[in-house]
């Protein structure tokens, strides 16, 4: 599991669409689906429910998505931080 894999199943959870979250993503459909697909056998359980071409989120889904958010939020802040340290004017300035 990677962060490029929450990324994918927040956007797909956003469209309803592979198509559609593998443009917004910039990959190709069956990329996207593969990877998807994948990080739900790394888990073992089931994100999206695929019927008849609609693309639902299942219960324990929709918890998987908040906590991805979460995640992604969090790993901003990271780069946030680490882009902050490579300016050597930044920081608390002391006299």
């Amino acid at each position: 599991m990677n962060l490029r894999d929450l990324e994918y199943i927040i956007k797909l959870s956003e469209t309803g669409h592979f198509g559609r979250a593998a443009e917004e993503c910039n990959v190709s459909q069956p990329a996207l689906s593969m990877q998807i697909k994948k990080l739900e056998q790394f888990l073992s359980i089931q994100i999206f429910e695929r019927i008849n071409k609609k693309v639902l989120l299942t219960p324990i889904g929709e918890t998987i998505i908040e906590q991805a958010k979460r995640t992604l939020i969090e790993a901003n802040k990271i780069k946030e931080i680490a882009n902050i340290a490579k300016d050597p004017y930044s920081g608390r300035l002391r006299i």
